[in-house]
């Protein structure tokens, strides 16, 4: 019988590609959107076996929270971005740029005094 080779949640989470970064892994844990093999985990540092079955409570649909936030906004005063060329001033990891890709925007300038916060996938879109 081999040994069950064990790691940390959140480096699972990331190496399975079900989160972009371990920062993420780490907000979703907190928040109890985590479980394995059925049971919620509390603690992002908790050893897992590798073939453990994990899954993720209503992930979120954009790469930040303000993609949230900000499509409840466009909703509720009915704004319509499609086709638009947009800014997203204090980008950081994207949020709202990725809501305004989401929703149609042509070309989002985000701009950030930070340097590579910007969601990886989001860097090599061409509309951004």
């Amino acid at each position: 019988m081999r040994p069950v080779t064990k790691k940390r949640i959140d480096s699972l989470l990331v190496e399975r590609e079900l989160v972009e970064s371990r920062n993420k892994a780490q907000a979703l844990i907190m928040a109890g959107k985590v479980t394995v093999e059925g049971k919620f985990v509390a603690k992002a540092g908790i050893m897992v076996a590798e073939e453990a079955v994990i899954s993720l409570a209503d992930p979120s649909p954009f790469v930040g929270r303000g993609g949230l936030k900000l499509d409840h906004a466009l909703d509720r005063f009915q704004l319509d971005v499609s086709s638009r060329v947009v800014a997203d001033i204090g980008a950081s990891t994207g949020g709202f740029t990725d809501c305004l890709l989401k929703r149609g925007a042509s070309r989002v300038y985000a701009i950030d005094v930070g340097y590579g916060q910007l969601d990886y996938r989001l860097r090599r879109d061409s509309r951004v």
